[in-house]
């Protein structure tokens, strides 16, 4: 099986994170700070920028999944049995999504379409790429990216709505702060169903304590689903030594192997 296919039967089929990192290329990346028996050193403080920002580059996969009642891997924010502070229409909403008993969500990705912002972090590496204005994240899922500016500007008053919104950046000591908005609300917060409207907002804080670890914490404001806002923190481990791997989706291949299954 190739790592595309493993990839796309996973995410359309089963929606549990990948983490065989065996299944990726193995290159000894420059920069990398190793032990003295040539391993990565994920221990190692992590690298800053020209500025003296840390530098979040890398490719990242997260380590937050839960295993649901019925024993399946989720990529979910909260552990079972936890609550967010639903509005009655949202609760009306995830009721439906998941009263169908399989504890996951009918994901944008079942059509090849993107699953928005966070859920779109959760199962598959991202590559982050930091430069002095703009901070990319290079999602290996569907082979898409995101933009989110730290050149100074603002968030635009209306934004068009899109998949993964619109980010602007700035930093906070060592934490890099960024807010989002200008969403559609085609996509779920995690893999379980969780609604957003088009006036969902997201607050990301981004720290790297050291080169082999990512802590993002999401704030999430949108008042026709949640009574207040409310805070996950999603961890992140390095994928050293490696580089993304093309992965595209094919609605006509792919959808229809889904249903077969």
């Amino acid at each position: 099986m190739t790592l595309s296919s493993l990839v796309t039967s996973v995410v359309l089929a089963l929606g549990v994170a990948v983490t065989a990192h065996a299944q990726w290329i193995n290159v000894p990346l420059p920069g990398t700070p190793r032990t003295p028996d040539g391993k990565p050193n994920l221990s190692a403080p992590a690298p800053r920028t020209a500025d003296g920002h840390p530098d979040l580059s890398g490719i990242w996969l997260s380590s937050r999944t839960f295993t649901n009642p019925k024993g399946r891997g989720l990529e979910r924010f909260m552990p079972v049995g936890s609550r967010v502070p639903m509005t009655p229409a949202g609760e009306k909403f995830y009721a439906e999504v998941t009263g169908n008993g399989r504890y996951d969500a009918p994901d944008p990705s079942e059509r090849c379409l993107p699953d928005g912002i966070p859920n779109h972090m959760l199962p598959i590496p991202i590559k982050i790429v930091q430069t002095p204005g703009l901070i990319l994240h290079l999602f290996e899922e569907f082979y898409v990216f995101r933009q989110i500016f730290t050149d100074g500007r603002k968030l635009p008053v209306n934004p068009q709505p899109s998949w993964f919104g619109y980010s602007v950046a700035h930093w906070e000591k060592d934490t890099l702060v960024v807010e989002s908005a200008g969403f559609n609300d085609k996509t779920y917060l995690d893999g379980e169903g969780l609604p957003h409207s088009e006036d969902l907002r997201i607050t990301e804080r981004y720290t790297r304590p050291n080169f082999g670890r990512l802590m993002a914490e999401f704030t999430f404001t949108d008042p026709l689903y949640y009574t207040r806002p409310w805070t996950a923190t999603i961890p992140f481990d390095l994928m050293p030594d490696t580089e993304l791997i093309e992965h595209f989706c094919e609605n006509e291949k792919d959808f229809g192997q889904m249903i077969r299954q």
